[in-house]
């Protein structure tokens, strides 16, 4: 080329292509059928999972002729369907020569305390034994703990689950999941319920006195991070408005269940603490995300929500979000991308979720338990809940106990109260046969502890210096019957799985961490530098935790590596 020459953008000729519209289009068939599914709903795009929970409920499965009116029918390209479809392990979709999936599934829980119990036995067996017309999967926690082994036949769940039990359920007719005999609306307010929030919405109550009360009182984050309630409200009330309210009732940790112990018994006494929540912070709109695996808890909040919705008009608008069988959604800005219609990718932070969160907006985000707590703190006063701990620790923990202990379920103890005592006071001792041998406090990402550090306080701030912390107080007790590196192995196959795979130090790490832990010998000088850097680089609290278990193993159970 001459030297003289400009060096200016050459046109490329392209391929001439036919006028029609490019990519896979539906047929007829399918945008009618979609139409017809989706009705008068709207198409906007953060429903882009409801709509997929929709097509999956009526066929069992998503054909990519589906998805493509889907697409088509929310003017979305096939590209963002298939990728936020693709993501979640409760959506099976079916490629053209691909079989459709039987249609019913058994799925059956493979996470610690189901190990424990006997999964792997039911499993094989069930496998062994199940025809053609009938899908056996192995899936991670499903949140039943304390009355595991667990299978879950279509929706229903089979707990104490046996071969016989799980057949018995296939071959009935009644396959969903039954919705709770809860405390309805009327019962509430009969009970004095809503009592609180007519208060402060007549002005009898002022919000600044109740938001001290709360702080008082020591309340904090019960979804494991532990941030004190009041500074959040605060934050999230300086932001500039509309501010919305994000409820996670994702609950996917292992070992974790007491969301749903109280969404079965009493939701509007969270309903009412979301609402005084609302209007402490001016928040316009209330988002409530719900595992998918509660489907008989989703049927009780969609009912008492009508009633509430007509009783009380002028309220924020509460959505309840489905969803869709992914543990990483239990983070707060993936559980807002998901709420969004989305992927449930995590963040990179700042900014975060009190600037922007929901939408663009900024966002309230709360477990279900800390609002909870809100009505009973407010009307026994701060005092009262902030005498309740021990060991100078403030306030009530809902523990989820499981494990080999005569006694799961959740039980209400006080703050600081050790494991020890958790186990003999509330859980009824160890099961004949059996002595406490170790105990994850914080489920399967919170880390592993031996018996002789059984006196412990279970609080937030307390077991850190330690190498494990308590997290969603999700407490899972084992004995000289198990193996602390086969349970380290468990929860690691676990992050795997669930690893959302946008960062490589999580994707990777895990994937490599279950490679070395599956080996007769540990390398350890490896895992240690692997888990450093799964610690050190990945994006959220999934891949920075991972490594807890592994890490404790070793550091406590040193007998088993010699």
């Amino acid at each position: 080329m001459s030297a003289d020459r400009p060096l200016t953008a050459q046109p490329i000729a392209l391929p001439q292509r036919g006028g029609g519209p490019r990519g896979r289009q539906p047929t007829a068939a399918a945008l009618l059928a979609v139409r017809a599914l989706l009705g008068d709903e709207s198409r906007a795009r953060d429903l882009l999972i409801e709509h997929l929970h929709k097509i999956q409920d009526s066929r069992g499965h998503l054909s990519v002729d589906m998805l493509a009116a889907l697409a088509e029918e929310m003017k979305l390209s096939q590209a963002e369907v298939h990728e936020t479809a693709s993501f979640y392990h409760h959506f099976d979709i079916v490629r053209e020569g691909e079989a459709v999936p039987p249609a019913l599934t058994v799925r059956v829980c493979n996470s610690l305390s189901c190990a424990m119990a006997g999964a792997k036995p039911l499993l094989d067996e069930l496998r062994a034994t199940a025809g053609a017309d009938l899908r056996i999967v192995e899936v991670p926690c499903v949140g039943r703990c304390a009355e595991a082994p667990v299978a879950v036949v279509g929706q229903k769940p089979v707990t104490a689950a046996t071969p016989a039990a799980v057949r018995t359920a296939v071959a009935a007719d009644d396959r969903q999941d039954p919705t709770p005999d809860a405390i309805g609306y009327e019962a509430y307010r009969a009970q004095g319920g809503y009592r609180l929030l007519d208060e402060l919405l007549s002005g009898r109550r002022e919000v600044p006195a109740t938001i001290q009360a709360l702080t008082d009182s020591g309340l904090r984050g019960l979804g494991g991070a532990g941030f004190p309630l009041g500074r959040k409200w605060a934050i999230v009330g300086a932001q500039a408005a509309p501010r919305l309210l994000a409820i996670n009732i994702d609950e996917g940790e292992p070992g974790t269940f007491k969301d749903r112990h109280y969404l079965e018994r009493d939701p509007h006494r969270f309903l009412e603490g979301a609402l005084i929540a609302a209007h402490c912070v001016g928040v316009a709109a209330i988002y409530i995300y719900l595992r998918d695996e509660y489907a008989g808890c989703r049927a009780l909040l969609q009912r008492e929500l009508e009633l509430l919705r007509a009783a009380r008009p002028d309220a924020p608008e509460i959505h309840l979000r489905r969803g869709a069988g992914a543990y990483v959604c239990g983070e707060e800005s993936a559980m807002i991308e998901s709420l969004e219609g989305k992927r449930g990718w995590p963040r990179q932070r700042p900014p975060y979720l009190a600037e922007v969160g929901l939408f663009g907006r900024p966002t309230l985000e709360h477990n279900m338990e800390t609002l909870h707590w809100v009505r009973e703190i407010l009307e026994r006063g701060a005092d009262w809940f902030a005498a309740q701990g021990r060991r100078g620790r403030k306030g009530l923990r809902s523990f989820s106990l499981s494990g080999r202990v005569n006694r799961p379920g959740m039980h209400v103890a006080p703050a600081g109260i050790s494991l020890r005592e958790l186990v003999d006071e509330y859980g009824g001792g160890m099961q004949d046969g059996h002595e406490l041998y170790g105990y994850f406090p914080g489920g399967a990402s919170g880390g592993i502890f031996p018996a002789s550090m059984a006196d412990l306080p279970l609080d937030f701030d307390t077991l850190q210096p330690h190498g494990c912390f308590i997290g969603s107080a999700a407490i899972i007790v084992f004995s000289q019957a198990d193996r602390a590196r086969e349970l380290a192995l468990n929860a690691m196959e676990f992050f795997e799985h669930e690893s959302c795979g946008q960062c490589t130090p999580c994707r990777e790490g895990t994937q490599r961490a279950v490679q070395l832990m599956r080996a007769p010998t540990w390398d350890v000088e490896l895992m240690d530098e692997l888990s450093q850097v799964m610690m050190d680089a990945s994006i959220c609290g999934l891949g920075q935790a991972a490594p807890n278990p592994l890490r404790s193993a070793l550091r406590y159970f040193p007998q088993e590596f010699a």
